[in-house]
């Protein structure tokens, strides 16, 4: 049994992440977050400690060094922009780091944090769980034994519509969460890279606060991609039955269908964890170098091979935040 702390407990991902911990037959012992909306751990840990002031977590951490309840790993579950503080918090603290993607924000983070993990001997790891998909692994299976020097045309579509709260938190503010390509793309990314190889021509079509849209050539693969938070972007046929989530991967021109098994996969995670098999920082340097190319690009518009819902505007009334 390994002794865990997790920062950024009130957060929408923590409870996967307790779930998880709990599953894997492991304790977490004490846990922080700035809002004290925390009930959701007395079903799973409810004799862990909880703080809202970071200075007396990180005296609780330090004191914990002397007993048995040292902390062996630190799960981060906090906004984007503090990844990277979290991260070295953890490992000073000699404990390895379980960080939510993204890992950081900017591709300069993570020769950084190389440096912490060589000095401390600690171990950084992310969540990428779609490369633990088991049909995402057949894929990259098939694509790994595909010797044609055939490149796949392939459209990414990804729509979860989010509320009027979105445009007033943090996830809005591209300096804290990265903007909409890192927020609900930054995985995807990662997935397509790892399975059909290098980037090779990143082109940013549409950046909006609600969407955005472009083209990445791989080594395998043309991608043509399409992001949204707005309700309106959804095909009419997915809101008449009543979702606000749509999510499409075709592969020349056939739909690739991974919707079902998400469920466990932050538990897969940690068990690979946990054997020491865990994706570190190499693992989401391309993801991180795409996604921050996005966030400072010059959009062309509809030029070019664009995605196709890249062509409906969508009204954005900035003064009514969303």
């Amino acid at each position: 049994m390994k002794n865990f702390a997790l920062i950024g407990a009130a957060g929408f991902i923590a409870v996967r992440h307790l779930k998880a911990i709990k599953e894997t037959k492991n304790k977490l012992v004490a846990a922080l977050d700035k809002s004290d909306s925390v009930g959701i751990m007395d079903s799973y840990f409810p004799n862990a400690d909880f703080f809202v002031e970071y200075e007396r977590f990180d005296r609780h951490i330090e004191r914990l060094k002397k007993t048995e309840n040292k902390i062996d790993f630190m799960s981060i579950c906090t906004p984007n922009y503090l990844h990277d503080a979290h991260i070295r918090f953890a490992l000073r603290n000699n404990a390895d780091a379980i960080c939510e993607k993204p890992l950081v924000l900017n591709p300069w983070n993570i020769d950084a944090l190389a440096e912490v993990e060589k000095n401390t001997g600690k171990k950084i790891n992310t969540i990428f769980q779609l490369r633990l998909h088991p049909t995402i692994i057949e894929l990259k299976k098939k694509m790994d034994a595909d010797n044609s020097g055939k490149i796949y045309d392939i459209d990414l579509t990804y729509i979860t519509s989010r509320g009027h709260w979105y445009f007033t938190s943090w996830k809005a503010q591209d300096e804290k969460s990265g903007g909409i390509a890192t927020n609900i793309g930054v995985h995807f990314y990662d997935m397509l890279t790892w399975i059909f190889g290098d980037v090779t021509q990143n082109i940013v079509h549409v950046l909006e606060p609600k969407r955005a849209s472009g083209y990445l050539e791989l080594k395998k693969a043309r991608v043509r991609w399409y992001l949204s938070v707005d309700y309106e972007a959804l095909p009419q046929e997915v809101k008449e039955k009543g979702q606000r989530t749509f999510r499409s991967l075709t592969i020349e021109g056939k739909e690739f269908e991974f919707s079902e098994g998400f469920t466990e996969l932050h538990n897969r995670s940690y068990e690979e964890i946990l054997a020491g098999n865990g994706f570190g920082l190499e693992d989401a340097r391309s993801s991180t170098e795409i996604v921050h190319a996005i966030r400072h690009a010059s959009p062309i518009g509809l030029i070019g091979n664009y995605h196709p819902f890249a062509k409906k505007e969508i009204e954005y009334h900035p003064f009514r935040k969303g």
